[in-house]
Formats: structure tokens, sequence, C-alpha cells
């Protein structure tokens, strides 16, 4: 495609526009990361943050679960590493994932919020800083309000938000609690959560 033509430069434009997708489950998550990983392409154009509830006191096996149902890499995020394209950098148990200003991720072991280590709240809240107008939150089933206060930190960045619809959720706590703040642009089923990621942040390789 000749970048230079109208549908070019709005190609560009797009994918340009968004730099991360940072994205948030509890329970019901394993199943609902699956199914929306599995729909995104192998070429997608940036990172995918990834905040999973899980049991703090076992080691987890999540990122050789989803890797399998998806074309992205998927990993444990590590300390200082760079969020990368195409990566799915999972938020280990017990630890807080941030991602900071340069693209560098970071974890912690900071004081619970919401009775949670990792947060969804936090990484939300330090991707809008990051990012600004170039970051999408995605909230998926939960229980609790975890992910809320950061989709509206997103929201007042100029970030864009979409949510699991929580009608037909698995568990409507987490999107409820997202939509309730009024800084929601998509509310959609789970099955067409990866083609609007997708067309949100362009794509390098066909679905």
């Amino acid at each position: 495609m000749n970048p230079n033509t109208e549908d070019g430069r709005e190609r560009r434009h797009q994918a340009e526009r968004f730099s991360v997708v940072a994205v948030a489950s509890s329970a019901g998550g394993v199943t609902a990361l699956s199914k929306m990983l599995s729909g995104l392409p192998a070429g997608l154009p940036v990172p995918v943050l990834v905040v999973q509830h899980l049991d703090p006191r076992h080691d987890t096996v999540l990122a050789e679960i989803l890797a399998r149902r998806t074309r992205l890499t998927v990993k444990l995020a590590e300390h200082g590493e760079l969020a990368r394209p195409g990566v799915v950098h999972l938020a280990p148990p017990n630890r807080h994932l941030l991602v900071e200003g340069d693209g560098r991720l970071a974890l912690t072991d900071s004081k619970l919020v919401h009775f949670v280590r990792p947060s969804a709240d936090l990484l939300f809240e330090s991707v809008a800083g990051a990012y600004g107008a170039r970051a999408v939150g995605c909230v998926l089933t939960g229980t609790g309000v975890d992910g809320a206060m950061g989709v509206r930190a997103i929201k007042d960045r100029n970030g864009t938000v979409v949510i699991e619809d929580p009608e037909t959720a698995e568990f409507k706590g987490m999107p409820s609690a997202a939509l309730a703040t009024g800084a929601v642009d998509f509310v959609l089923p789970l099955e067409e959560i990866a083609d609007v990621l997708a067309s949100l942040v362009g794509t390098g390789e066909p679905a």
C-alpha cells in the first residue's frame, strides 16, 4: 500500500494513534483471555499487558495455557524489560505490573489494591500516564471493582476503553463497575472484542 494515499495515511495514523493494550480480568478470566487472545493477529503492532487475578500462593502456568491459544508470544512480565509489540506480558502472581514512560515494565510488591495484587487499577493508571491518548484499556469478566478507577484514568488522558458486556460476561462485577464510571467507549460481547482491538491498533497480518 502506498503510504501517501489517503487510505495509506489513514492506516498510518491509526497505527500511530494507539501504542498499547492493557487488559484486566479475574474470575472466569482464563477462559475469556483465551478466547480474546485467540482472535488477535500474529502481527499485532502493540504490546498487550495483562492483569489476571491469580492465587498468590502458587506458581502459575497461565502463560503456557494462553500461548497454546494465540499466535502472539505470551510470557510473564519481567522487571525492567521493554513492552514489545506482538507480545502478551502477564503480571506474575502477587506482583503489581506497571509500565513507565519509556515503555519499560516494572514489578512491585506494594500494598494490595481492592484486596488484590496484581491490580488492574495500578496497571491502567500507569498506562494512562505513560501513553495518554495512545492507550487502550480492556476489562473482561471478574468479580469486584478492580479496574474501574483505572479506566477513568485512561479516559481522563483521552485513551479508549473497551469492556466485555456485563450482561453476557461470566462474572459481571468488574465490567459493571467499569461501565458505571461512564468512561467506556465500547461494550461488547466477548467474541467481538478481539476484532475491535485489532481494528483500533491496526494489524500486521490478517486474523
